[in-house]
């Protein structure tokens, strides 16, 4: 492929379209900036979850260089961590390996690791299975099995059942925790539009927020120095012979529920963009927005190489999708080349043990915003598919979820339904899995036998 240029309108609008090449300094910075955009929250799941921060870094790059070749080169995603996927993982990191993941001095549980690596790859061969499934029969027909209230009353339910987990953390030091949660947020707000500055506000709000922790005596440096420059990040192989770890699979699968829509949207919005630059350079739309099936085929062998390898569950990043939009790169090249980036920051032992250093409480304040997010992100798509808040059914099912999903994780022993199902939840089911079950099930009973078969009219949306 020929290397372009900046590609230059009559107004001199400079882009790059997917398929374009730019030269070597360009791409290499460009890259560099998208790393440094996926990074916080990437390396933070890590943390949260136990997992080995340079497998996470490794198997990001990896995955998604494999998932930009699988897409043709044509759908240009970073895929880092996702959070939708910590508490489900922690609920089953604190069942199958407790001792490790219970205790604070510990940063990494490798027996926990290799159960959920079997779930993380079930998530993988899901997605997989829905891509192809819309590549056959189009997404209206899953919009009908998986409408927006149960999406958006699912990310809901993720994020505010973390909240327990943050406050947990942010107890190590209160004034800590929350000097970093102020800190943050002031970043996210007021850095808005400031070029990839702006695109950093979790990272600042940790670097400010470790600094203030020094202060109060917190840091501790000693395992930075005594780690070397270079290593060989702690890959695991899944525990497939563990009949544990099967039942991990559905549990974590299902939260592909929440995860499934997100990536739509930003397969959409990314349209818009592209399609914009490149008429504005006068080529043709590419309209990626016809890729969806595609698109989660992509995210699908992602999470199957970073399940295989032992890297967190993963997602493609609004945060670089944002940052390709303030830019105008959208360069499949250059995201190919972040993605080598973070190979090689996986082996950089130094940069995990700092990673690792943070103190909890900066961890605890962070995860107080980024958790609050998520669950506001679930708002976010009921208003913005104007979903009918005045019908029973749309009701029915959202109070359902959120109650079981929310008051079962904070209420019930391990957050786990005392219904136990030989090899798949011996030990119960997970709440937030449960309340995904209850969603689809009602939602099922109302598409089986509709209230119009009853005569009951249909109730008017005072959301449009």
């Amino acid at each position: 492929m020929k290397k372009s240029k900046a590609i230059k309108s009559p107004d001199e609008v400079i882009g790059y379209l997917p398929q374009d090449v730019p030269p070597v300094g360009a791409m290499l910075s460009l890259g560099f900036q998208q790393v440094l955009t996926m990074f916080p929250a990437t390396v933070l799941v890590a943390i949260l979850t136990k997992f080995d921060v340079g497998v996470t870094l490794l198997a990001s790059g990896i995955g998604t260089i494999i998932a930009l070749l699988v897409s043709g080169r044509r759908i240009p995603m970073y895929y880092g961590s996702s959070f939708s996927y910590i508490a489900v993982v922690a609920s089953v990191m604190s069942i199958y390996d407790p001792a490790c993941f219970g205790n604070a001095a510990t940063t990494y549980c490798p027996d926990g690791v290799r159960i959920v690596q079997v779930g993380i790859m079930g998530t993988g061969v899901l997605n997989i299975l829905v891509g192809l499934l819309i590549m056959r029969i189009g997404k209206e027909a899953l919009d009908k099995f998986l409408p927006p209230v149960i999406t958006g009353s699912i990310a809901i339910t993720i994020g505010i059942a973390l909240a327990g987990a943050a406050l947990d953390m942010a107890s190590a030091n209160w004034a800590v925790a929350l000097i970093t949660l102020v800190a943050t947020v002031v970043f996210s707000v007021y850095l808005q539009g400031k070029g990839l500055i702006g695109m950093l506000p979790i990272l600042l709000g940790a670097v400010f927020g470790y600094i203030v922790a020094a202060f109060f005596g917190l840091a501790d440096l000693s395992g930075v120095v005594a780690a070397q420059w270079v290593r060989v990040p702690n890959i695991t192989l899944p525990a497939f012979g563990n009949p544990a770890a099967w039942g991990t699979v559905l549990s974590i699968a299902l939260i592909a529920i929440a995860t499934i829509p997100e990536s739509t949207a930003h397969l959409y919005q990314m349209s818009l963009y592209i399609d914009a630059l490149a008429k504005q350079i006068g080529r043709e739309p590419i309209e990626i927005k016809k890729l969806i099936g595609l698109n989660l085929v992509a995210d699908g062998t992602d999470d199957m190489i970073v399940g295989f390898m032992g890297g967190c569950s993963g997602t493609n990043y609004g945060e670089n999708n944002s940052l390709m939009a303030i830019t105008r790169n959208y360069s499949v090249s250059v995201l190919m080349t972040a993605g080598g980036i973070a190979i090689l920051l996986g082996f950089i032992g130094k940069l995990a043990a700092l990673v690792n250093s943070i103190p909890l409480a900066v961890t605890g304040g962070l995860s107080i915003y980024l958790f609050g997010v998520i669950g506001m992100q679930g708002v976010a798509l009921i208003m913005s598919e104007k979903v009918n808040l005045f019908d029973p059914r749309q009701l029915a099912i959202g109070s359902a979820i959120l109650v079981t999903g929310i008051g079962g994780s904070m209420a019930l022993p391990n957050g786990m339904f005392p219904f136990p199902i030989p090899a798949v939840f011996p030990d119960g089911i997970p709440a937030i899995v449960f309340a995904a079950i209850v969603g689809i099930v009602l939602n099922s009973i109302f598409l089986i036998l509709p209230p119009a078969k009853f005569g009951v009219g249909e109730r008017e949306n005072l959301n449009t």
